[in-house]
Formats: structure tokens, C-alpha cells, sequence
């Protein structure tokens, strides 16, 4: 047991004050020598945390699971989930959360800690995890952060000194990851399949008090549970598609009652804008495609309405309206996200009926000319035609006299409505070949100064500085197309 007053760890543990069919308690697997790869200085500071203890071997044997901060309650939570649309019991199969760290300005978050070994929930894994796919949720998750989408961070990753094996043997590693919680639509599943209702609805309260303390008070608050998960989930949504994220694994188990976004195996950013793109090496029917992550969520959150039924209303078909209605919300507020975000990614303010054809218009001349998602708009932001098919065609000429005169027809000026662009329009993302390259440096070299680099310029993505146009080329022509995998 570590003592907590040089590092800073001050938990209080809410989670495991609910019935113990929700969770296992566990410890981790210690493991042979832990080496702290990265810390996330800023982030542990935020916390409360001292980073230069952190940085020690005590603090390298707390993120590997060796040792345990003093008021921790390491436990493996339960969960189920439809993936791929085939619904199966689930759980914490390699990781372990240790408790909710309470910062000094009193957020609570979750510290969990992944790949730290098997759980009574690991059936054949042997819950650890390589140190690649670690490195890249911390690489994603932070860069998603700095774009001012909801997720997920990543405070540290340590070597453990021992391999492990999927095709071939590989260093393993541990990722903390920081969450606002660890409630999923798939933890409702599970309450509602393997539990009675009287957990099910102490679970909704949890989660009211956790996430929606404003709405608990309201006459039906499971309903409102309802009305607002679709709120940010409709959010979150857009924001992946407004920046060309793909997730690649929308699994019922991979969706967040607080709506961030959690689980970084397969995913990637898009480079040529089109609806169609997979990454998943496993998502053989393009099921969680770009242009169907919308679709998913939807049908996500349906599955959580189902598992809400029994406490909407006492008379099932009642409670069945009642949730269909509340569905129905979700592709308008989606809708109305995405078109928002579109709109100030062209610098447009207001509103006018025409905005929904001028933008179709541009998305239908970038996928006809492959043009590269984030740069066409940060071309559009510089106000730099580059030396690329989509800004020679004449249909591209006519669209942008078309959005000119749009831009002319509002109050605000030419220059509030580049800083909108500016603000709106990220001119770096993770490269998926830049995200390999690093990866490749540290897992293969043991070099990490590449993804320190990469980290660092991520970390500010709408700074448009010519310091960071390297980071802006994209990947040499390849016959094979790009290929993610699930970080096991």
C-alpha cells in the first residue's frame, strides 16, 4: 500500500458502493520490472498529483499495479455488450480500475489501469496488452483532447518487462486511463439481463447523481437519464464526423453514459474524404463505416433504452412510447450538431436554408476528386488553393463563388469569419502514417522521441503555424489500403 501524501492520490470510491454484481474485486497482476514510458505532466497536475513522485520507481510501480495508493478499491467492473450486433456478457477482462481520484477543484474521475492482468472476467485473455496499441490510445486520446472532443485520457504508460504474445511476442505495457466514468450503455445491458430492477434502477441513480445531478429532481428522471445521454451522444457524434474520426469499434460496451469517447483500438482519422472508409481489420461489412457511425449511435442508444424499459413506466408499452419518443430526438439533434459544425467550418454564423446544398456540395467534389478531408479545409481556411484536382475543376470555382457571396451576406466580417474557421478547422490530426512511425520508433528502437514529438504537436491543432506543416503531407501512394487492429 503506497501512502498518498507526496503523490498526491486522494479517492473516494463511489462505484464500489453499488451492489457487488456489478463489480469483482481485484487486484493486479504485478509484473517483473516496471519502467515509466510517459508521463501526462499536465494532466497529473490537474489531478492533484505530484509529478515528480510520479516519476519515480514507487511511481512507475503504482501505474504498473505493484503497488496500490493508499484508499484505493481496485476492482474489475461487470458489463455486457452487443458487438457487431451479436449481444454476449462481457467485463473488465485486463483491466482494473483503482478508484476515483477527487482533484482539488472536486472532479471525480476514474483511474483504471489497462493490461494490468487477468479478472474474473478475462474467460481466455490473459489481460495484459502490448505496448503499441497502449502507446497509440495514449497518443489518439490525448490528440482528441487538444481538439476539444469529449474522451478519455491517458496519464501514463509503463513498460512491464514482460512479453506477451498475440502473432508474435511483443513488449508488454500498461496504460492509466482517466475517465469522468466507466458507465456504458453495455453496463444497462448487463444490469438489465443478469441483475433485478431494483439494481438496475439503483445504477440509473448512480449514474443521474454521477453525471446529471441537474436533472434528478425532474418528475420521470429515468426518462431524462434517457433524454440526456442522447444529448451528448448526438454531440459527441458529430464531432467525430466534423474532424474525420473514425472510431472503428462502436460496440454497445465502447458507448459512454457521460459521452466521452472511450476505446482506441482500431481506430483512425480519414485522409481522402470518403463516406465509405473502414480501418478495422475485423470490420469485413463496413458496419461502423464513417457515414454509418451516426446510424450506430442511434441503434446504441436504442439498446439503452431497452435496458431503461422497466424503469420509464410500470406498463411496458407505455414505457416502449415513451423511449421511442426520446429516440427520435437523436437524428435531429445529431443533424442540427453536425450542420453547426459544418457551418463554422466555412466561416458562416447564421443561417440560411441553401447552407445544407453548399456544404453536400463541397463533401460530393471532395469524394469525386479524393481530396484529403482536413486539408481541403484548411486550405479553405488559409485561403490557399493548393495544386490538387478538386481546386482546379471549374465546379470547385463556381462553389466558391457561391460560398463568397454566402459569406457577404452575413453581418460579420471577412476576418471574424476566418478566426471562426480557424477555431473550427483542425490543420494537424493524427496521421495515421505519423501514428505508425512513432509506434514503429518505440516499440522496434525503443525510441519515443518521434511520439513525443507527434504528442507535442497534437497537443495544438488549430495553431496553423508553419512549424507544424510537416505534420500536414500526407502518406506516400500505396496499393494496400490502411489497416487498424483491436489493441489485444
Amino acid at each position: 500500500m503506497t501512502k498518498n501524501k507526496e503523490t498526491g492520490w486522494n479517492f473516494d470510491n463511489s462505484y464500489a458502493r453499488l451492489p457487488q454484481s456489478f463489480f469483482a474485486s481485484t487486484n493486479p497482476t504485478p509484473v517483473r520490472a516496471p519502467k515509466l514510458i510517459i508521463l501526462n505532466d499536465q494532466l497529473a497536475t490537474s489531478l492533484g498529483l505530484n509529478v515528480e513522485e510520479l516519476k519515480s520507481e514507487e511511481g512507475a510501480a503504482l501505474f504498473a499495479g505493484n503497488e496500490i495508493p493508499e484508499g484505493a478499491f481496485p476492482l474489475a467492473q461487470a458489463y455486457a455488450g452487443h458487438q457487431f450486433g451479436h449481444f454476449t456478457m462481457l467485463g473488465d477482462g485486463r483491466a482494473v480500475l483503482l478508484g476515483e481520484q477527487v482533484s482539488p477543484q472536486g472532479e471525480r474521475v476514474d483511474i483504471q489501469l489497462k493490461g494490468s492482468g487477468r479478472t474474473p472476467y478475462s474467460r481466455g485473455g490473459d489481460g495484459r496488452a502490448a505496448l503499441g496499441p497502449m502507446l497509440r490510445e495514449y497518443i489518439i486520446s490525448e490528440a482528441m483532447h487538444a481538439l476539444g472532443i469529449p474522451t478519455t485520457r491517458s496519464l501514463a504508460v509503463v513498460t512491464t518487462g514482460e512479453p506477451v504474445y498475440r502473432e508474435t511476442e511483443l513488449p508488454g505495457a500498461i496504460l492509466t486511463r482517466v475517465a469522468a466514468s466507466h458507465l456504458r450503455v453495455g453496463t444497462f445491458q448487463y444490469a438489465a439481463n443478469w441483475s433485478t430492477v431494483d439494481d438496475l434502477r439503483i445504477l440509473a441513480d448512480y449514474a443521474l447523481k454521477r453525471h446529471f445531478p441537474d436533472v434528478e429532481a425532474n418528475e420521470n428522471r429515468y426518462l431524462s437519464l434517457l433524454q440526456e445521454v442522447i444529448k451528448r451522444q448526438a454531440e459527441l457524434i458529430a464531432k467525430w464526423q466534423l474532424v474525420g474520426f473514425i472510431h472503428g469499434v462502436m460496440n454497445t460496451d465502447n458507448m459512454t453514459i457521460s459521452g466521452e469517447t472511450i476505446d482506441y483500438g482500431p481506430c483512425a482519422f480519414m485522409d481522402v474524404y470518403d463516406p465509405a472508409t473502414v480501418f478495422s481489420s475485423i470490420d469485413i461489412q463496413g458496419r461502423y463505416a464513417y457515414r454509418n457511425q451516426p446510424l450506430i449511435g442511434g441503434w446504441n442508444l436504442a439498446r439503452f433504452a431497452e435496458a431503461l424499459l422497466p424503469l420509464l413506466h410500470e406498463d411496458q408499452e407505455q414505457a416502449i412510447k415513451l423511449a421511442e419518443d426520446k429516440l427520435s430526438d437523436f437524428t435531429k439533434l445529431y443533424h442540427h450538431n453536425w450542420l453547426a459544425g459544418m457551418r463554422a467550418k466555412l466561416g458562416i454564423f447564421n443561417e440560411e436554408t441553401e447552407d445544407e446544398a453548399l456544404i453536400e456540395n463541397l463533401l460530393q467534389m471532395m469524394q469525386e476528386h479524393q481530396a484529403d478531408y482536413t486539408n481541403t479545409f484548411r486550405a479553405l481556411t488559409l485561403d490557399q488553393r493548393e495544386d490538387t484536382n478538386l481546386f482546379r475543376t471549374p465546379e470547385f470555382t463556381q462553389w466558391h463563388k457561391q460560398w463568397q457571396e454566402r459569406l457577404g451576406r452575413q453581418q460579420e466580417s471577412k476576418a471574424a469569419a476566418n478566426e471562426l474557421m480557424r477555431r473550427s478547422n483542425p490543420a494537424i490530426i493524427p496521421r495515421n502514417h505519423r501514428v505508425e512511425e512513432a509506434l514503429k520508433a518505440a516499440v522496434e528502437q525503443g525510441d519515443y522521441s518521434v511520439m513525443e514529438r507527434l504528442v507535442a504537436v497534437l497537443s495544438n491543432p488549430y495553431a496553423h503555424s508553419a512549424d507544424e506543416a510537416d505534420y500536414c503531407t500526407l502518406p506516400a501512394s500505396s496499393a494496400e489500403p490502411y489497416r487498424t487492429f483491436c489493441g489485444t
